[in-house]
């Protein structure tokens, strides 16, 4: 194990420290045993450029398939192309509503201390992933959202902008291993309001040229079948949302509603979270409330980390590739 491991088993023994250190034993446990795991990334990881850790996980071959958010997915290669034009605002509590419509005047939208720039990063993608949109639509061919975005990287389209070393895209790592993967909810996302627009404004003919939810949910089940044969499948939830939500009910899916009863239920669940779960939220619910829904086994490895992911993930990552 590296510095990090070391600094993490010696210093990390009670609560939320010694819950990131159970997970990370069990997430190691479960490849070394076999294991496959699933990874869903929740809110603005791709802007906390998380793919500076997630996207070695990938190539390490610790990740076996994704399910993210429709911003997630576009916002890590909104990242690879514009970040030099990136505005960080570390005392974004203090800015007046004037400040903020400044902001706007200026094209740059606003997450939390950092201000995604329009035409450098979201313009700029329009424009490559519209003429893979328009391609297939004439082809009458469909893709998922996810399938475009790696036509546009391995086309080289975007490669001439690349701001950051590829190697820190996490869509750049998935896209060469052809990563498994699920968006979920696709639709609330920049590109899927572009994509509206587009269908509405007649370049698109077929809005079914960008294929749905439910289809994501059989692809999801078709992989989850062929997957589970090969050894016990874990779950490791980053933040909360329809990233995490949607993908756990395949096993359900596959149990009750299609009446494969002998379908395995998740092999390990780790959440890192900061739901309060008193407020009745699907995404804060503790581990075993997943047992009643027939996701998780009594016996699964199950942790929760009530903290704040951009300081969790890195770590537990590091931890499982031995830095």
């Amino acid at each position: 194990m590296g510095a990090i491991s070391d600094f993490i088993r010696h210093h990390y023994r009670h609560f939320n420290g010694a819950a990131l250190v159970d997970a990370a034993q069990a997430y190691v446990k479960h490849l070394d045993d076999g294991g496959q795991m699933l990874v869903t990334l929740a809110g603005a990881m791709s802007t906390a450029e998380l793919g500076l850790s997630l996207a070695e996980m990938i190539r390490r071959g610790k990740v076996h398939a994704i399910s993210c958010t429709g911003a997630n997915l576009e916002e890590d290669i909104f990242n690879l192309v514009a970040h030099d034009h990136y505005v960080r605002i570390p005392h974004y509590r203090y800015l007046s509503p004037e400040q903020e419509e400044e902001l706007l005047d200026q094209h740059l939208n606003r997450v939390t201390d950092t201000c995604i720039p329009e035409f450098e990063a979201i313009r700029r993608i329009e424009g490559a992933v519209l003429d893979e949109w328009q391609r297939a639509d004439k082809a009458r061919q469909q893709f998922f959202p996810h399938e475009f975005m790696y036509k546009i990287l391995r086309s080289g389209v975007l490669e001439e902008h690349f701001q950051i070393d590829p190697k820190d895209s996490w869509m750049v790592a998935a896209a060469e291993r052809d990563l498994p993967m699920f968006v979920p909810g696709w639709e609330d996302s920049t590109l899927g309001n572009i994509y509206a627009a587009h269908c509405i404004s007649g370049d698109i003919d077929n809005v079914h040229t960008v294929r749905s939810g439910i289809e994501y949910m059989m692809s999801l089940a078709e992989w989850y079948q062929a997957t589970c044969r090969k050894g016990s499948i874990g779950f490791f939830q980053v933040g909360g949302g329809i990233a995490g939500d949607f993908p756990i009910c395949v096993v359900p899916m596959l149990q009750q509603d299609l009446q494969l009863a002998d379908t395995p239920r998740w092999g390990y669940f780790c959440q890192i979270s900061d739901s309060t779960t008193s407020y009745g939220s699907y995404s804060g619910a503790v581990p075993n409330e997943k047992i009643t829904w027939g996701k998780l086994s009594a016996s699964t490895p199950k942790f929760i980390i009530e903290s704040d992911a951009t300081i969790v993930a890195p770590l537990i990552f590091a931890y499982v590739l031995g830095e």
